[in-house]
């Protein structure tokens, strides 16, 4: 007989975590129109918005991409690239003064610098997965803090700041709001261009660090992640129709009406 404690003897060390791991929170927020109004309830994903929070994975990847954003074209002179120097400055001994070779040296005023910065880049690598993770984090950390607004989508018809703020109020976000837009909200991106609190920002480059540097994020319905559902679980009306092959369909199409062809006859001759 099998003890309670065995079943995860065999388990690798990262089975054994998975496991450990507390199941995603099932969150729901209100869609909403631009004007304000109350269009239902929207089911979040579960692994996108109700994971628990890696803080460890959130600061690697935070700081990795702010590391990325650095220049890194500061640099400073040493004292071989400073002009002058060449000749001693005064005679090795009887003067009383500590012997000098060069008026370059880093200890004199317009010398060179030691072990100063130079031209680098600061870019860390960091796996796909953990970005991907802290993404999740952070929209899992919004979530938690209902902070994710969706609005069925952006309706302007032409672009002006002042329908913005009005948007904005009608939603009721304050503090500093992002909105996660597609490439149809060209005039939205515009309309939302001067507010000073407001960042918008294309779908497909949602960072964790724009969304922890906010305190809204707003979806649209376009652009709201949504999980994939596996295959077995959709409607048959979902599915694409069955295509056979024509060879296939040409074989039976023709296999019956030559069987009763072929009967037919021999059960109508007289003996």
């Amino acid at each position: 007989m099998r003890a309670a404690g065995d079943e995860t003897a065999g388990m690798s060390p990262a089975a054994l975590r998975r496991s450990m791991r507390p199941a995603p929170a099932r969150r729901t927020v209100v869609r909403r129109s631009m004007d304000g109004s109350e269009l239902g309830r929207v089911d979040l994903d579960p692994d996108t918005f109700g994971i628990e929070p890696n803080g460890a994975v959130l600061h690697q990847v935070v700081t990795a991409q702010l590391a990325a954003a650095r220049a890194g074209t500061q640099s400073t002179k040493t004292r071989a690239e400073v002009r002058g120097g060449g000749a001693k400055p005064f005679r090795q001994k009887g003067t009383g003064r500590s012997r000098q070779g060069s008026t370059r040296a880093p200890q004199w005023s317009g010398g060179g610098v030691a072990l100063g910065p130079k031209p680098r880049s600061y870019a860390q690598h960091t796996p796909k997965k953990m970005v991907r993770l802290a993404l999740r984090s952070a929209l899992s950390d919004r979530a938690a803090m209902d902070r994710v607004a969706v609005v069925d989508a952006w309706s302007f018809e032409v672009p002006r700041t002042k329908d913005a703020a009005a948007a904005l109020g009608a939603l009721g976000l304050t503090g500093r709001v992002l909105l996660v837009i597609g490439p149809e909200d060209g005039i939205a991106d515009r309309s939302f261009g001067n507010l000073p609190d407001v960042q918008t920002i294309q779908a497909d480059e949602l960072n964790a660090y724009d969304v922890l540097v906010n305190d809204w994020i707003v979806f649209t319905d376009a652009t709201l992640p949504r999980g994939d559902a596996p295959a077995s679980t959709m409607d048959q009306t979902d599915r694409e129709p069955d295509r056979e092959p024509d060879g296939e369909r040409d074989v039976e199409s023709d296999t019956a009406p030559a069987e009763e062809s072929d009967t037919a006859p021999a059960e109508g001759t007289e003996p």
